[in-house]
């Protein structure tokens, strides 16, 4: 397999030459933002929305955004081209750019830039067929999970429990209440309602968020986003976890105790199905 071509401050090079300073202060302080957007075919699924999110993330912590829109997707696509593949998972990253170490915003820095690709890696179909175990923890991160930041040492903590575990996710609760997992978003089905926690600075917006909503209103499936107890959680009737690499999956068990019957159920092989048809659709 040839080398991965990477797209950074506008050069194609391979992945193995790609150089920042040590100064970058994404290096220095996670000083940045980041999106990753799949793509089915060569075609990104729900790309508009993911870079509206990476602008409302710079904007929240004052970098510029470097590109219009339609620059992102000519400057994706030169990525993606050169690595030739057809499904593939785009990861997108602007820092602040190079300047001396300081807290502070430097002024007069340009931002650093990177983009590239990896093959797309799809849930294995046991996952989707029988489900998956997650464990729970308390969520100790920042109060600003709505920016999609470089700065992911929670999430990674996070993340790490479940691999100790064994699990294939943490479920986050703040002060007994539903945030999100690691890197995926949460949602709860009790007697055919699906239900979410609200898209405030507790947690990031997925973009499947939005897209579960349309499904939803599509399907005639009742939906709310509220505040979740814990005990909502280990009482539903269904759990599932979201996210652009997960898609949507079924938890059948959180921490060793079994969500409803212990089997995916009928309310996500609705939007199971429904999220595949929107990918076939592109």
């Amino acid at each position: 397999m040839s080398e991965a071509v990477v797209l950074l401050n506008g050069e194609l090079l391979p992945l193995s030459e790609a150089r920042i300073p040590v100064l970058d202060r994404g290096f220095i302080f996670g000083d940045g933002i980041y999106e990753v957007i799949p793509l089915y075919n060569g075609k990104p699924f729900r790309g508009a929305q993911h870079l509206a999110r990476l602008a409302r993330s710079l904007a929240a912590i004052g970098i510029p955004n470097p590109h219009t829109e339609s620059e992102w997707l000519a400057q994706i696509d030169r990525v993606v081209q050169a690595n030739g593949m057809a499904d593939q998972m785009v990861y997108m990253q602007v820092t602040r750019g190079v300047a001396r170490r300081a807290h502070a915003f430097p002024k007069e820095v340009t931002p650093t830039v990177l983009i590239m690709t990896n093959p797309m890696a799809l849930p294995p179909a046991a996952a989707v067929e029988q489900g998956v175990a997650c464990v729970t923890m308390e969520d100790r991160r920042w109060l600003n999970c709505q920016i999609k930041s470089t700065s992911l040492l929670g999430n990674v903590l996070a993340a790490q429990a479940a691999a100790e575990a064994g699990v294939t996710e943490a479920i986050q609760f703040r002060d007994s209440y539903l945030t999100e997992a690691s890197a995926s978003n949460v949602w709860v089905v009790s007697q055919g309602r699906v239900s979410a926690p609200p898209k405030d600075n507790l947690i990031l917006e997925g973009i499947r968020y939005g897209l579960m909503e349309e499904l939803c209103a599509a399907m005639e499936i009742p939906f709310e986003a509220r505040r979740l107890t814990r005990d909502e959680v280990f009482g539903a009737d269904e759990v599932m976890i979201s996210s652009a690499s997960k898609e949507l999956l079924p938890v059948v068990k959180i921490d060793g105790q079994a969500v409803g019957g212990g089997t995916p159920g009928p309310v996500f092989q609705r939007l199971y199905a429904a999220y595949q048809a929107a990918k076939a659709a592109l």
